[in-house]
């Protein structure tokens, strides 16, 4: 049975978040932020620079995968609405319906997954990496999601605890 957990930034420090990783036995992140830095000092150790360090140190591979990325205008569309409900995007806890479809339609659709399935190492596990805390509020899921449906991974949500 092939395994993949989901991770975000959001609710861990640089510390937690390496140990959950390393509870969940995750040799590899595959990040599939498209800007790869995260506002705020507190989350200034998921910034790619830092995060990769600290990752090697711990002795986990790094992927960047950018493919699966939504583009800009995607993240505005889900910005106008998190505005319209007056959520603010670290408490977000779902996305747009319009958001999912296009991003299905528009990225994950058109995205080769194969590299994302044959990136999995031996011996561990891989995490798709972004930045909510929920996996139900990132794009994270629905890549999760596609994977479970169409390649039968099973996938586990890592969260702060």
């Amino acid at each position: 049975m092939r395994t993949m957990v989901t991770i975000g930034v959001y609710g861990f420090d640089g510390e937690s978040f390496l140990r959950r990783l390393r509870e969940a036995d995750v040799r590899l992140l595959l990040d599939v932020r498209q800007r790869r830095g995260v506002r705020g000092p507190e989350y200034a150790w998921a910034n790619s620079r830092r995060l990769q360090a600290a990752l090697a140190q711990a002795r986990i591979a790094y992927e960047h995968h950018p493919e699966l990325a939504p583009t800009t205008e995607l993240r505005r569309l889900q910005y106008a609405e998190d505005d319209r409900h007056g959520v603010g995007r670290r408490s977000r806890r779902a996305l747009a319906a319009d958001y999912i479809r296009r991003y299905t339609a528009e990225i994950l659709d058109a995205a080769d997954l194969g590299p994302v399935l044959s990136a999995r190492p031996d011996g561990g596990r891989a995490a798709l990496f972004c930045v909510e805390r929920d996996p139900e509020a990132c794009h994270r899921s629905l890549i999760a999601r596609r994977l479970a449906e169409r390649h039968g991974v099973t996938i586990e949500d890592l969260r702060p605890l």
